[in-house]
């Protein structure tokens, strides 16, 4: 269904107050037409009331014998009955009234009323003598030829056809302007974003809270992304063809060098591990930059791959696995992709392990907070500058003054942190006095 603030709402508005509209002025205007094209036109009138005019010359002139001359004369030039009658209803040429002319002076019309389309035969009209209306009037039936509504089968078509088609196109004008204001808003800034990546949707359409706002709001955040992923991949690349210089250039004294072959073997492998880390971390860093959707997410037990990960981890560098504590129960279970959360905790133990004084422990810990699992993994080093806690998660950011010399690419929190994004997850950092301590907040899994 759609929202409260949907398009779909003030289009269903537009329509049926289009539908309405039409429906009402259609029949205004149809009424409006049907009275006007039954009213006798001003030279029908003109022409009746001139035999109106001799009925009453001829009964001046002649009497009665002078009003049947009359009419036997006007029965020669105009079809249909007529006759000449007192204010009673009796009959002025001295021949009674027949049937039918009886019935049609008792249903006789003015000049002025609306004539019906009902008809079978002509209306019968009566008129006053012009000058002596209290001494008699004619009544006759209508010329055909001067029957008003000839032409309103025609009309009234073109009124139910032609006037609602245009009313509606009048309607789709304004739908269709009321939609692609935005949609050429929306493609105007689609054109400037391909030249000025930094340009942005205005504030006047994302604020709309219907689709265009919100397809707005989706271009901006687009927008925002793919400015990020531009900056971020020129900045991958300055900082890493920087990186590779160092190994590069330790290659190159080293082949110069008098070294001997084993000697030789051990720098070059040395520095090609180095650079083959590298790869490999800002490889991962870019993957997890670049990919859109978040992880495939399942219940995860911490302390399982915590051990899974101190394994690795006291393998790679030579300590002793009780150096390495887990402070959280066994139920400690999160929702989570396997391989990120893996990863995360990995990044954040080889950080840990790099930073720790000789003798050292890694330490996690966490407690459970409403719908989620809040972790921490604390180490023993020198920790970090409070202006820097943030700055340590950007690519290739190394601490050496605070840390010990060994501090690796500065890759490990970049892709632990995008990691933990991707399960819809957060990863802080603050001093624990003495050490640092990393901090993630998963959704929980499970019941207590």
């Amino acid at each position: 269904m759609p929202g409260r603030h949907s398009l779909f709402w003030r289009l269903a508005l537009v329509l049926c107050l289009s539908a309405v509209v039409i429906v009402a002025c259609s029949r205004w205007v149809t009424i409006w037409v049907a009275n006007q094209v039954v009213l006798l036109s001003d030279q029908a009138k003109a022409e009746m009331l001139g035999y109106a005019h001799e009925a009453e010359a001829a009964w001046r002139a002649g009497g009665e014998q002078g009003v049947a001359a009359w009419l036997a004369e006007l029965h020669q030039r105009v079809p249909g009955e007529a006759m000449v009658v007192d204010t009673a209803g009796r009959s002025l040429s001295g021949t009674p009234l027949t049937d039918s002319q009886i019935a049609g002076f008792r249903f006789q019309r003015e000049l002025d009323w609306r004539m019906s389309f009902r008809y079978r035969d002509m209306p019968f009209i009566g008129m006053p003598f012009p000058d002596a209306p209290d001494q008699g009037r004619l009544v006759m039936q209508l010329p055909p030829e001067h029957m008003p509504g000839g032409a309103w089968p025609l009309q009234r078509t073109l009124i139910l056809t032609l006037l609602p088609g245009i009313m509606a196109l009048l309607a789709v004008i304004l739908i269709y302007w009321r939609i692609m204001v935005p949609l050429r808003a929306l493609e105007a800034q689609v054109h400037r974003f391909r030249d000025e990546p930094a340009s942005r949707v205005e504030t006047t359409l994302t604020e709309r809270r219907d689709e265009f706002g919100e397809l707005g709001r989706s271009f901006n955040s687009m927008a925002e992304r793919v400015s990020g992923l531009l900056a971020s991949q020129r900045q991958l690349l300055h900082d890493m063809s920087h990186e590779l210089r160092t190994p590069l250039s330790r290659l190159n004294v080293a082949l110069d060098s008098p070294l001997e072959e084993p000697a030789l073997r051990q720098r070059v492998a040395t520095e090609v591990d180095k650079m083959r880390t590298l790869v490999d971390d800002t490889l991962a860093l870019v993957w997890h930059d670049t990919e859109q959707h978040g992880s495939e997410t399942g219940p995860l037990s911490v302390r399982e791959i915590w051990d899974l990960v101190v394994d690795d981890a006291a393998f790679e560098s030579g300590w002793d696995p009780l150096r390495f504590r887990c402070q959280l129960p066994e139920h400690a279970m999160v929702l989570g992709n396997l391989n990120d959360f893996a990863l995360t905790l990995e990044n954040l133990v080889r950080n840990a392990i790099r930073h720790s004084p000789v003798n050292g422990e890694v330490v996690l810990h966490g407690n459970r907070e409403g719908q989620y699992w809040h972790l921490w993994l604390a180490d023993q080093g020198p920790g970090v500058p409070e202006e820097r806690l943030e700055s340590i998660f950007a690519p290739f950011v190394r601490l050496d003054p605070a840390r010990t010399t060994d501090s690796g690419f500065g890759l490990g929190l970049s892709i632990a942190r995008r990691a933990v994004i991707r399960q819809a997850g957060e990863l802080w950092a603050d001093n624990g006095h003495p050490g640092l301590r990393v901090h993630v907040r998963l959704a929980a899994a499970g019941n207590v």
